[in-house]
């Protein structure tokens, strides 16, 4: 690992509302070589005087941040994704610490994402991510604020990229690719075959409207395990585009077998 692994990393805040927490994301960035601002449906302005007076020698970080209307957007071109939550979700999955999970994000271009100062990320929202990380804090007052959330984050990547990192411990990871040599999907490849699998299965009745999004996480789960390749992934649509022509033709194709 080295400090360029950091560049390959994306800070994303969805509907951040705060200029002051703005500003002070930029700026934590810069102290732990971070480069990537990407601000999802901002709901302040970057520019503002305050983010600006918060961001100090960030300010250039404020400047080039990418404003995007929705979350993937903001995941074009990246092969992992870790959302940070603070609360345990409707599915048994499990909520990791910074340390275990985000020294996975330094190994290809990769998402951290960060949800509303208020209520966090939806559940759909969450739903764009593969692992999902929890900051340890203390019971009696457990919530952070954005900016305290992503400088725990920022240090931990940083200490992990350049190797200052005293954890030693070998904790064996539930996304380790059958084949590094293979790069894994990009998330946008993997989103488009996510839909055309949701149109399918709406189609044949396998899924209903009120309970596909329930169903498509178990779906989402089972392929992030999975670790696809771009040709796997290209394999998984070929078979769904042509079952999609196979139902358009009817009986014509049960009449042919």
């Amino acid at each position: 690992m080295s400090e360029s692994a950091l560049a390959r990393i994306r800070i994303v805040l969805v509907e951040p509302a705060g200029p002051l927490n703005v500003g002070s994301v930029a700026r934590v960035m810069k102290n732990m070589g971070l480069s990537q601002l990407v601000l999802v449906n901002p709901q302040c302005d970057r520019q503002d005087e305050w983010a600006i007076k918060m961001a100090v020698h960030g300010a250039d970080i404020l400047e080039a941040a990418q404003i995007v209307n929705e979350l993937p957007q903001a995941l074009v071109g990246c092969q992992r994704a870790i959302a940070t939550t603070g609360r345990s979700r409707s599915l048994p999955t499990d909520l990791e610490t910074p340390r275990v999970a985000l020294p996975w994000l330094l190994e290809t271009p990769s998402a951290l994402i960060f949800g509303r100062e208020d209520r966090g990320l939806s559940n759909d929202e969450l739903n764009y991510a593969q692992r999902f990380v929890q900051i340890p804090s203390s019971p009696e007052y457990p919530s952070l604020n954005l900016a305290q959330s992503v400088a725990v984050c920022a240090a931990e990547l940083y200490q992990q990229a350049t190797g200052l990192s005293e954890d030693k411990s070998s904790n064996p990871s539930p996304f380790i690719s059958a084949n590094p040599s293979v790069p894994t999907a990009s998330l946008d490849e993997l989103e488009g075959y996510y839909q055309q699998l949701e149109r399918l299965l709406l189609e044949i009745g396998y899924l209903y409207p009120h309970t596909a999004p329930r169903r498509l996480e178990k779906f989402r789960r089972l392929y992030n395990r999975a670790q696809l390749s771009s040709q796997e992934v290209a394999m998984l649509r070929g078979i769904l585009t042509q079952m999609e022509w196979a139902l358009s033709q009817g009986s014509e194709v049960g009449d042919t077998l």
